[in-house]
């Protein structure tokens, strides 16, 4: 091995790289531009749209409310809806969005209410549409203080403090630090990104490196050099790393800036307390070395196989499900790191790197994640020298 050779191969292809449009705009302008500006961009959206809803004036159909005069007048007085005449089609107009939701009133409520304990409100909404969720909720809200406040005038009646119609209240209060909130709500988010980061920085260098220089010519021209087959593979793996490295990079970093100065903007109120400990962030750059190094020998591995570069895609895409799966799994709740999980490429990796951010330190399941991604990279960078030194590989008819 000639570490003079493997730089030079390096050095010339990260020159012929920095040269192409093409690499500029996926390894440098996606992930400084487009990544921040697609997450900001959808906060910003679901924000507004959420006030959208808020601010939305719901209709709603009442049945019954002939007999409860006085408990519609409240309805029109506290609540933000709109009151629509009945009609017999309430459940189709409910699917085609045309009405938020329908209530059904007992027969004589308001009186029953009175004298008695009244039989239960019927609300009917479109479960998983926001407009008709958001009028459903405004409803409960209100037919439960409604609830509470007739209880009072009641124990008043019958001289007993209106007190006892809520004797006590419940109170939240958050007890942990900034950081672990920041880690339980990121820690699952930040690991699949990083990983399909990493993952998609190496598909271009891989690609263009391999299939690309045969369908160019010019691989034929690299094997004449004198160099050594082996320092031109790892001189081409180390190119395809630090599109790989470099795409997760400045991803991390643009969208670092963009959160924070998207947070400063937001009301006080609305900003959340919460952050995320330096130290787990800089435990899930180290884990995420060697598993960019896997990423990199196999993808470049694959890509050796095709004749041209639209082959090698049709190669390499597939396999963009085989990382999202183990990464989509480590996010799902109730899937806690332990020694067999531990084995398991990329889920191991989205697992401990959701509990380092969350300041949970497991030091042998640290310990065995690094080791055995080490273990994996090596053996697929063996593979990657081993193919490319393959004649019926690199000339492929």
């Amino acid at each position: 091995m000639n570490w003079k050779n493997i730089a030079t191969v390096y050095l010339k292809e990260l020159t012929d790289m920095l040269r192409d449009k093409r690499t500029v705009r996926s390894m440098i302008v996606m992930p400084l531009v487009m990544m921040p500006a697609m997450s900001i961009g959808i906060i910003k959206l679901s924000m507004i749209l959420d006030e959208k809803v808020k601010a939305e004036t719901p209709t709603v159909m009442l049945f019954g409310a002939a007999d409860s005069p006085a408990v519609v007048a409240q309805l029109k007085e506290k609540v933000k809806v709109e009151i629509v005449p009945e009609a017999a089609d309430w459940k189709q107009r409910i699917s085609d969005k045309k009405l938020r939701v329908a209530v059904q009133l007992p027969a004589e409520f308001e009186a029953a209410l009175k004298t008695g304990i009244a039989p239960a409100v019927t609300i009917y909404y479109y479960s998983g549409e926001a407009r008709s969720a958001s009028a459903r909720d405004r409803l409960t809200d209100f037919f439960n203080q409604l609830s509470v406040e007739t209880a009072r005038a009641r124990l008043v009646e019958h001289g007993l403090p209106a007190a006892l119609a809520q004797p006590f209240e419940t109170k939240r209060e958050n007890v942990a630090p900034p950081e672990k909130v920041g880690g339980a709500i990121f820690g699952g988010l930040l690991p699949y990104m990083i990983i399909i980061l990493c993952f998609t920085g190496a598909v271009y260098p891989a690609l263009d490196l391999t299939a690309g220089e045969k369908e160019r010519g010019t691989m034929e021209t690299l094997l004449c050099s004198p160099v050594n087959r082996r320092d031109i593979v790892l001189g081409k793996f180390l190119m395809v790393l630090t599109g790989s490295l470099s795409a997760m990079a400045l991803s991390l970093i643009s969208m670092t800036v963009s959160i924070v100065w998207f947070g400063s903007t937001l009301p006080q109120k609305a900003a959340p307390t919460m952050s995320i400990a330096p130290e787990g962030l800089l435990g899930v750059l180290a884990m995420i070395l060697p598993v960019s190094v896997l990423f990199s020998a196999v993808i470049f591995t694959v890509a050796l196989f095709a004749k041209s570069f639209k082959e090698a895609q049709s190669y390499v895409q597939p396999m963009i499900f085989i990382v999202i799966a183990p990464a989509v799994v480590g996010i799902l709740p109730g899937i806690e790191l332990n020694a067999k999980y531990a084995l398991v490429p990329i889920l191991n990796l989205s697992l401990v790197c959701k509990e380092m951010l969350s300041g949970v330190w497991h030091w042998n399941y640290i310990a065995l994640i690094f080791g055995s991604s080490c273990v994996y990279a090596g053996l697929a960078l063996t593979l990657a020298v081993r193919m490319f030194n393959r004649e019926d590989v690199i000339f492929r008819t």
